[in-house]
């Protein structure tokens, strides 16, 4: 049984292709609650703390016995428990103080998220090529952001907290990886996103800008750290990391360490110091609504994907459902 949270949470039947979809927000929440501290014991009392908050109903307790009860009945199957060969025993234990989500057998998505990203880490270095491919597939587990409609609870929530820094941290570890194997031509638009999308993020700025000064775009990279200075002088009232100042002074030097050793020099504009200055505000004031006019129809995008997951997922619940299974044999 695969158990997934990088997107909506359900399970999966990794020999039938069966997918298990918890229905309503309770249930999506206790599970996922239960996949994150998959292994170990979780009290019924942060159980019903995760459900319900601060509010909990009179018969909290046999009211969470209820909903643990419905989900070991979906996770064992339509035959019921113990009939299928990936089912030979319940996944949902009862303890003394809770329940456990057996920690044998159990695989997760973010578990092979993990993986991934930690060969992808290891390798970069040594081999940017195979790294990015590693971060790739990693990065293409993700369904939409982590523990979807679970988030009820602290568990849940600090969880899909992390799981979105590591996604952000492994986009910026790939597009290393494809900078340091001279793909800065196909990345840059995908760039240009990321930091519309994080603004305060100074890791894509940094990849950005690299990335156009390799491209000859010398002016449009300095105009990228404006953009993010400006941004981060308004919103937070400091002013850019050193890194990211470090990389302008590099740009305005054209420091040859910024080329790749086995690629031919870009053509750059000449030094800064023969450009007005008015060419960097201008060239990305000129450029910023097309770059936010790009971020928004992607947004667009991914908004009606999610927007199709969730009513496929209506849909295979409505023909699981028994009362359209009679309507159907009639």
């Amino acid at each position: 049984m695969l158990f997934r949270i990088l997107g909506l949470v359900e399970a999966q039947d990794e020999q039938t292709g069966e997918r298990i979809l918890p229905t309503g927000a309770k249930q999506r929440a206790l599970l996922g609650a239960l996949v994150v501290k998959a292994g170990h014991n979780v009290s019924a009392h942060r159980l019903i703390d995760e459900l319900w908050g601060e509010h909990p109903p009179a018969n909290a307790a046999n009211a969470l016995q209820v909903h643990v009860a419905r989900l070991r009945r979906l996770l064992a199957g339509p035959q019921g428990p113990d009939s299928g060969p990936s089912d030979r025993r319940p996944w949902i234990v009862t303890t003394s103080h809770g329940y456990t989500l057996q920690l044998a057998a159990v695989e997760t998505d973010a578990t092979r998220f993990h993986q991934l990203t930690g060969q992808g880490r290891r390798v970069l270095s040594q081999d940017p090529g195979q790294a990015g491919e590693l971060l790739r597939h990693a990065l293409s587990l993700w369904r939409g952001p982590a523990l979807e409609g679970s988030v009820l609870g602290d568990i849940c929530a600090v969880e899909a907290a992390q799981l979105e820094e590591l996604r952000l941290t492994a986009m910026e570890m790939m597009y290393d990886a494809y900078l340091r194997t001279g793909r800065h031509r196909e990345i840059t638009g995908e760039l240009v996103e990321l930091t519309i999308d994080h603004p305060l993020r100074e890791g894509f700025y940094d990849l950005l800008m690299t990335a156009l000064y390799r491209c000859g775009r010398q002016a449009e990279a300095l105009g990228v750290y404006a953009r993010a200075r400006n941004r981060m002088v308004h919103e937070l009232g400091v002013e850019p990391g050193p890194a990211l100042r470090r990389l302008r002074a590099r740009i305005l030097h054209q420091d040859p360490g910024l080329v790749l050793a086995a690629a031919p020099l870009p053509a750059v504009p000449p030094p800064l110091e023969t450009v007005p200055v008015s060419v960097e505000p201008a060239a990305d004031a000129a450029l910023l609504p097309l770059y936010e006019e790009i971020a928004r129809l992607h947004r667009r995008i991914e908004r009606l994907q999610q927007e199709q997951t969730q009513l496929m997922c209506r849909l295979d619940e409505l023909a699981a459902s028994p009362t359209t299974q009679q309507v159907a044999a009639g």
